[in-house]
């Protein structure tokens, strides 16, 4: 089948449409996942047995579960328990939860970083434990984990695509549409490839280059 260029351009509207709502769904999906990490993490290095015990199960459930069984259960599964959620309030939410896991991991990687030398230092000072955190110990550990933490939304952006199987018309969604109705594939998914690399390549660039500056700090 010949590549339409006229065609290309007649759908690139709708395609970009769908694009909107990628990058929608990428943005509340990580500022969750950032949320979520954070309180997995607190909940890991807590003194309540329970609390940890809640937190390693959960990041052990999330990571040896795929994220396509987890956003089906958000949205098929949790209906039959009285618990309805729109299909992009469902594809953030699973989004969410499926990163959470992993970000909580690079939260307690940047914090086991700093120098338990610094902690003492804090508790000698005498400061709270706000002021602890706030001022001496998250300026220290947020630092090493920027690159990783943009590296896991540039991952995000790119798994979009599934959130189609729960009926979210996100970019490759709206391919898929342009596709069953007018049996054209070439130009979709060509324009799809392209609107993902011209968003990707950038967010790449900027993450890489985070990087050099953190090593070269």
């Amino acid at each position: 089948m010949s590549f339409d260029f006229g065609f290309a351009l007649g759908i690139l509207p709708v395609l970009l449409q769908g694009a909107v709502l990628t990058v929608l769904a990428t943005i509340g999906g990580f500022a969750g996942a950032l949320v979520g990490g954070a309180i997995v993490a607190t909940m890991h290095r807590s003194d309540i047995k329970a609390l940890r015990f809640l937190a390693i199960g959960f990041v052990y459930v999330i990571r040896n579960t795929p994220l396509l069984v987890q956003l089906y259960f958000v949205f098929y599964v949790l209906p039959s328990f009285g618990i309805t959620i729109g299909a992009l309030s469902a594809g953030i939410l699973g989004l969410s939860l499926h990163y959470s896991a992993f970000i909580a991991e690079v939260y307690r990687a940047g914090i086991g970083a700093v120098p338990v030398g610094q902690f003492e230092a804090a508790d000698a000072l005498g400061l709270g434990t706000v002021q602890k955190w706030a001022l001496v110990i998250a300026p220290q550990a947020v630092k090493p984990i920027l690159p990783v933490l943009g590296n896991y939304l540039i991952g995000m952006f790119k798994e979009t695509p599934i959130l189609a199987t729960i009926t979210v018309i996100e970019l490759f969604g709206a391919a898929q549409d342009v596709a069953g109705k007018t049996y054209r594939y070439n130009e979709p998914y060509t324009l799809v490839a392209l609107i993902f690399l011209a968003i990707s390549i950038p967010c790449s660039l900027l993450v890489r280059r985070l990087d050099s500056t953190r090593k070269g700090a």
